[in-house]
């Protein structure tokens, strides 16, 4: 049976840990915070040990995930993968692209798992619309959230946006073309609403939209093609095709409506499995590193477009 840790166990670690202790094959060996306080009441909650230094766990466990804050990704994930054990980050995978290149590169270098933790592809909603999604040629994203401190560490687009610029990526498959962003700091000194629009060179064009100042929750995700339009409610778990079906000549448009309200399901469980088969079965995670670091090199792009937009209007 192979051991696992979690470092870092707040409020998403937490869970994380929760997790592995659901699954059979794999036994939950410690989990990890700096607050030993923090690590020994979930260790108590699922009967396991706590320690507060992740180097102590060094030899003991054959993977690992990391759920700390963003700037300390790098640096633990690092000391895994230089130690031959597979690693799963949460989102995103590190603070810069250049320190999530060093890791892919150790991960391909010690042929160790790298996977990456955009829950959103695991999303039954997700899953059930790619199978009949052909080529997208318009999407319009929405990820609205109230504000929490978890994730202010870093912006919006770090924080919220990532989630859509991974499945974004993974559906277009195609270069950018062009970047065209905005984005407005409301309650921190970083950017806590953003917007972005994305060209590529397939022709699909992207206005996706983060928050974290809304007063509502809203994950939305619209697509469409020709001939078809698919809408995507990741917190419902609901998808909603509209489907040519003749040419329009009537009062009455040409259209076959589907829906699909499906189980929630439980998408940390399932990715968490799926890291546990890519590491015993040396398989490519769903989510690599590489695609980790894609999302990233776009975030880091709109970003950039941010601040070159508001400079312009200081």
């Amino acid at each position: 049976m192979m051991k696992a840790a979690v470092v870092g166990v707040g409020y998403l670690g937490r869970f994380h840990a929760q997790k592995y202790k659901m699954i059979d094959d794999v036994e939950l060996f410690a989990v990890c915070d700096t607050s030993l306080d923090r690590a020994q009441e979930v260790a108590k909650e699922l009967n396991t040990q706590a320690i507060s230094d992740y180097k102590d766990l060094l030899g003991k466990v054959d993977l690992v995930t990391i759920a700390a804050s963003t700037q300390n990704h790098y640096e633990i994930a690092k000391f895994f993968l230089e130690n031959k054990v597979s690693t799963f980050v949460e989102k995103p995978i590190t603070a810069t692209s250049r320190q999530a290149e060093e890791l892919c590169d150790l991960a391909e270098k010690n042929n160790l798992t790298l996977q990456v933790g955009h829950v959103e592809r695991f999303n039954p909603a997700l899953t059930a619309a790619t199978k009949v999604m052909t080529k997208p040629l318009f999407i319009e994203v929405h990820r609205l959230a109230p504000f929490t401190p978890r994730g202010s560490d870093v912006d919006v687009v770090l924080d919220l946006m990532i989630h859509d610029l991974d499945v974004i990526v993974s559906l277009v498959k195609s270069n950018i073309k062009s970047i065209s962003a905005v984005g407005v700091p409301v309650i921190t000194k970083m950017t806590d609403i953003a917007n972005a629009r994305l060209e590529f060179e397939s022709g699909a064009i992207v206005n996706v939209t983060a928050s974290r100042v809304s007063l509502q929750t809203t994950r939305k995700f619209r697509v469409f093609e020709k001939d078809k339009y698919l809408s995507i409610d990741f917190g419902k778990g609901s998808v909603d095709l509209l489907t040519k079906t003749g040419e329009w000549g009537g009062p009455v448009p040409p259209l076959n409506h589907e829906s699909w309200s499906l189980e929630k399901g439980d998408a940390l469980l399932v990715e968490t499995k799926s890291f546990i088969d890519c590491v015993k079965n040396m398989k490519r995670p769903i989510v690599s590193g590489v695609d980790g670091l894609n999302a990233l090199k776009l975030a880091e792009q709109i970003t950039g477009a941010i601040s070159e937009q508001f400079k312009k209007i200081q």
